[in-house]
C-alpha cells in the first residue's frame, strides 16, 4: 500500500481556517489490502466534509443528527459496536481514522475538510497542522495561504521535526496582508538517512502570527451581509488583581503532582504585580487558610508565601465545597482593596469531591449562590480522575473557564501558561453595541473581562438596507470608563474580499455559524434543563444547515459493498 500523494491545503481568511487534507493511495500488491486514512486535527475544529473515491466511485460522508445516525448505525451493525472514527489523541488534537479494503492495483483518494476560528492566545494566533504519513510520500506538500486585511504584524513557522535539509523545502512569501507558506520536501529530503526508507515527517507543523491593530474600536469585516468585529485593545493599564489560589492537597496529589504545583506556584508568585492582592487556601478533607485575609503582593509577603508553598504536602480527602466557599468569604470580607480591581478564584484539583459535601449539583448551586456574579472562578483539572464536566459547569456558571492540566513533565509550565492568560486583565464589563433594528443573529456581545493578548469576536447578520454599520463599545478600564465609536462603510468593507481569488465566498457566514454553535454549546453546559434543550436544538439546526460535525451531529461514512457498511464520525468532547 503506497501513499503516493498527501496534500494539506489550508486557507486562513481573517482568522477563519479552512483545511483540506487529501491522501491518494495505490495498492501495488496483487491481492486486496487494507488502506488507512489517519489524520489528526485540532479539537477546536469542526469536520465539515469527508469522502472516499475508490476507482472513480465516490462515497461521501453524510452529516445527520447524532441520535438518528446512531439508530441507523445500530440497525446496520446489530452485533458489537465498533469504536467511532474520531477520538481524542492529546491536548490539542483528535484523530480521524478510517480504513477500507482495496482490490489489487486499485486506487483510493481520501479527502477530509475541517474548519475552525483561530483563537488569539498570549498575543498570537496558532495554526497547528499535524504531520505523520508513516511512510515516504512521493508528492507531499503543506500549502498555507493567509489573508488578513488588517495586515500581518509578524509571522513565524515552527516544527518539531525540521532539519537543515527539510528547511530547504520550506518557502515563505509575505506582503502587507498576505502570506503563503509552502512546505514541499522531496522523497530524499524526507528520509532520516539515505540508506533507510524511514520518514522524518512526524510531529507538529505550526504557523504563528498576529495582525496589526489601530488604537480604535477594533476592526470590522463584512462579506455577503454578514459581519465580524474583532476587538483587542493594547497598551492599556492593567487592573490590580485580587486572586485566591485554592489548592487541592488530598492524597491523590501526593508525589509528582504536588511538586509540580509547588514549582508553578513559586513562579506565579514572582509574576504577581506589587499592586495585586493574593492569598492561598489549601484543602483535603480539612481546609487551611494561609492567612485569614488577602495580602498585598509586596516583596516581603511574596517571600513569606513562597516559604508556605514549599511546605505543601498531600494526604487525605477532597472537600472542594468548603474550600471554595471559604475563598468567596475571604473576597467578600476583604477591605482596602484597590477601588478598580478584578477579583478571581483559581481552583486546582485532581479528583472528585469526597469529603464534606460530595454531591456535585449541590456544590455547583452553593458556589454560584455565594459568588453571585461578583468574582471570576477558574477551574483547573489535574489529570483524568477529575470530573471535568463538573469543573467546566462551575467555571462557566461563574464567569471563568475550565482547563485540563495533563500529567506530563511540563505540568508546571501548563499551570504557569494558564496563569499568564488571566494575569493581565485590562478591561471589564465590555459591551459591544450595534443598532438593534439593523443587526440580527448577534453572537455574544457582552464580556465580563478582557485579558491582554486575547481577542473579543462578535459576529452577526446585517439587514440589506444598511450603508453604514455604527458600533459602540462601552467598557471600564483601570483609568476610566471608555466609550469607543466606529462606523463601518458596508460597501467599502465588502470590496476588501471581492478581489481575493482563493477566498471561499461565504466565509464570514460560516465563521458566524461556527461561533454561534460554539457559544450555544458552551451556554448549554451551565444552563437549566429546559433552556439546555432549546440551546441544543438551535445548535443542532445550525450544525446541520452548515454541515459541521459537532457534539450534536454525526457523520455517517458508507463503504463499498461487502465491507462493514457504515461507520460514524462523532465529535469527542473534553468531558467525555
Amino acid at each position: 500500500i503506497e501513499i503516493y500523494s498527501l496534500c494539506v491545503d489550508c486557507k486562513v481568511t481573517s482568522r477563519f481556517a479552512h483545511t483540506v487534507i487529501t491522501s491518494k493511495i495505490v495498492n501495488r500488491a496483487n491481492e486486496s489490502r487494507e488502506a488507512t486514512f489517519e489524520v489528526e486535527l485540532p479539537k477546536t475544529a469542526f469536520i465539515t466534509n469527508f469522502s472516499m473515491s475508490i476507482d472513480g466511485k465516490v462515497y461521501p460522508g453524510i452529516i445527520k443528527e447524532k441520535a438518528s445516525a446512531q439508530k441507523e448505525y445500530d440497525t446496520a451493525v446489530l452485533h458489537g459496536q465498533s469504536a467511532g472514527l474520531v477520538k481524542i489523541t492529546g491536548r490539542k488534537l483528535e484523530q480521524f481514522h478510517v480504513s477500507v479494503s482495496m482490490a489489487a492495483a486499485s486506487k483510493v483518494t481520501f479527502e477530509l475538510t475541517y474548519e475552525e476560528l483561530l483563537k488569539r492566545q498570549l498575543g498570537k494566533f496558532e495554526l497547528l497542522i499535524k504531520v505523520r504519513p508513516k511512510q515516504l510520500v512521493k508528492h507531499f506538500q503543506i500549502d498555507v495561504h493567509i489573508f488578513e486585511p488588517q495586515g500581518i504584524r509578524f509571522l513565524e513557522t515552527d516544527s518539531t521535526f525540521m532539519t537543515n535539509e527539510l528547511t530547504e523545502a520550506l518557502t515563505k512569501v509575505q506582503n502587507e496582508t498576505k502570506a503563503h507558506i509552502l512546505f514541499k520536501p522531496t522523497v530524499d529530503q524526507q528520509k532520516i538517512n539515505p540508506e533507510l526508507d524511514e520518514t522524518l515527517l512526524n510531529g507538529d507543523f505550526v504557523v504563528c502570527y498576529d495582525v496589526k491593530r489601530g488604537a480604535t474600536a477594533g476592526d470590522i469585516q463584512i462579506v455577503n451581509g454578514y459581519f465580524v468585529h474583532y476587538f483587542a485593545p493594547r497598551e492599556m493599564p492593567v487592573f490590580p488583581k485580587n486572586v485566591i489560589f485554592v489548592i487541592d492537597r488530598s492524597g491523590s496529589m501526593a508525589g509528582r503532582k504536588i511538586e509540580q504545583t509547588r514549582d508553578a506556584l513559586l513562579k506565579i508568585l514572582q509574576d504577581l504585580r506589587p499592586e495585586d492582592h493574593f492569598s492561598f487556601i489549601t484543602f483535603n478533607s480539612k481546609m487551611a487558610e494561609w492567612k485569614s485575609s488577602l495580602l498585598q503582593a509586596t516583596a516581603e509577603n511574596v517571600a513569606s508565601a513562597a516559604g508556605f508553598v514549599q511546605t505543601l504536602s498531600a494526604s487525605g480527602g477532597t472537600d472542594i465545597n468548603r474550600a471554595l466557599l471559604a475563598a468567596v468569604s475571604v473576597l467578600d470580607k476583604a477591605e482596602r482593596l484597590p477601588e478598580r480591581s478584578v477579583s478571581m478564584i483559581i481552583l486546582l484539583t485532581d479528583g472528585q469531591p469526597t469529603s464534606g459535601e460530595s454531591n456535585v449539583e449541590v456544590i455547583q448551586e452553593n458556589i454560584q449562590e455565594a459568588v453571585n456574579g461578583k468574582y471570576a472562578l477558574f477551574c483547573l483539572g489535574f489529570g483524568f480522575d477529575v470530573s471535568y464536566k463538573f469543573l467546566e459547569k462551575m467555571a462557566l456558571s461563574n464567569g471563568g473557564i475550565a482547563r485540563r492540566i495533563y500529567e506530563n513533565a511540563d505540568a508546571a509550565l501548563q499551570l504557569q501558561g494558564f496563569y499568564q492568560e488571566v494575569a493581565t486583565p485590562i478591561l471589564m464589563k465590555i459591551e459591544m453595541q450595534y443598532p438593534e433594528n439593523a443587526v440580527e443573529g448577534l453572537t455574544k456581545n457582552n464580556f465580563k473581562l478582557f485579558f491582554e493578548g486575547s481577542e473579543i469576536i462578535v459576529s452577526g447578520k446585517i439587514s440589506n438596507e444598511l450603508d453604514l454599520l455604527p458600533v459602540e463599545i462601552k467598557a471600564q478600564s483601570h483609568a476610566s470608563d471608555l466609550t469607543l465609536k466606529e462606523e463601518a462603510n458596508v460597501k467599502e468593507k465588502e470590496q476588501v474580499f471581492k478581489n481575493q481569488s482563493y477566498i471561499f465566498g461565504n466565509f464570514i457566514e460560516r465563521l458566524w455559524a461556527y461561533l454561534t454553535i460554539q457559544q450555544l454549546l458552551e451556554k448549554s453546559i451551565s444552563a437549566q434543563e429546559e433552556d439546555q434543550k432549546t440551546l441544543e436544538a438551535q445548535a443542532l439546526e445550525l450544525s446541520l444547515q452548515y454541515s459541521f460535525v459537532t457534539p450534536l451531529t454525526s457523520m455517517v461514512v458508507t463503504k463499498p459493498a461487502g465491507q462493514q457498511q457504515t461507520e460514524l464520525a462523532n465529535k469527542p468532547t473534553e468531558s467525555g
